[in-house]
């Protein structure tokens, strides 16, 4: 099979490897662990862990268990009281660091648990803080550097991190890298403010893939389009830059876009082909945006299918 790296957090890279885990490829995804909002934040603070809530999102979305177990994980309890608010499987990552040592041999008993074709791994086994920087000035932890990036002039941590030693072994083995969809800012470009990470982005022989958003998120990537998604990606990336971009060529239903533009003040993210042509990447396009419950999310099946596609081309 061959073998695919995706880094990623949270929903945009959980919709991806769901699709990707109905195809013969060995996926190994890595996930950032500097959110500080919700479950999470609390769990980090109180229990001085990395944080777990995209780990967890991710675990659920390659599992290959019944349904009710899936439920009993997502569940998010309601009541008043010190469980408020947090959802099963952060409570359960949270024990397991406590039995397990960390949250690399966390993460994999859940996979065990959930019997998991692939590997998940946590970026780093260290707690750790997105910090924004300005000229005078410091946003400190993902919910900051969300609300302020039109004000941040460079994305770093709150210390040089660790990464897990098994990354570089799967970035150096890996025929294909995936940067997946998601939050650019506090989702996809933390992966490169790890020095190891980059170094062995530089070193690696498998192509750069990025899976283009498919609508701007408020406050990060307000009118940006493909081009300038990939434009800050290049930049960080240093020594690399992206080989391929896997975007949406249709149009979605213009009632639909205009209720996310009225009520959420997200636009859909137009793709500029001939900026990126000049960029030096490669185009794979496709409609492959589905809407679900009103919303509009990729189509896991059929982006999955591009890529699996890319991987098969001349075999």
């Amino acid at each position: 099979m061959k073998k695919v790296v995706v880094f990623g957090g949270g929903t945009g890279i959980s919709c991806l490897l769901s699709g990707l885990k109905l195809f013969p490829v060995d996926v190994t995804a890595v996930i950032t662990v500097s959110d500080n909002g919700s479950s999470t934040g609390v769990l980090k603070k109180e229990l001085d862990i990395p944080a777990v809530g995209d780990v967890g999102k991710v675990l659920l979305s390659m599992a290959n268990v019944d349904d009710d177990f899936v439920t009993l994980l997502r569940y998010r309890f309601s009541k008043e009281g010190s469980l408020y608010n947090h959802p099963v499987r952060n409570i359960l990552l949270a024990a397991l660091i406590d039995i397990k040592g960390n949250l690399t041999e966390a993460t994999r008993y859940m996979a065990r648990l959930l019997n998991i074709q692939g590997t998940v791994l946590p970026l780093t086994e260290e707690k750790v803080e997105l910090v924004g920087k300005s000229r005078g000035k410091e946003f400190f932890g993902e919910e900051e550097v969300s609300a302020n990036v039109r004000h941040i002039r460079k994305l770093t941590y709150d210390h040089s991190i660790h990464v897990v030693d098994e990354i570089k072994e799967k970035i150096e083995e890996a025929e294909l890298i995936i940067f997946s969809p998601g939050s650019l800012y506090t989702s996809i470009l933390p992966h490169l403010l790890a020095r190891e990470i980059c170094e062995a982005l530089a070193e690696a022989k498998a192509p750069l893939m990025y899976v283009s958003n498919l609508v701007t998120q408020p406050g990060e990537t307000d009118g940006y389009t493909v081009g300038d998604h990939l434009r800050k990606l290049n930049k960080y990336l240093q020594n690399r830059k992206i080989d391929l971009v896997v975007a949406n060529n249709s149009e979605i239903d213009p009632v639909i876009t205009e209720k996310y533009i009225t009520t959420e003040n997200k636009r859909i993210v137009p793709l500029d082909t001939e900026r990126i042509v000049k960029m030096g990447a490669r185009i794979i396009q496709d409609n492959i945006f589905c809407i679900e419950d009103g919303k509009i999310r990729h189509n896991a099946m059929k982006t999955a299918f591009l890529i699996f596609s890319y991987l098969m081309e001349g075999e």
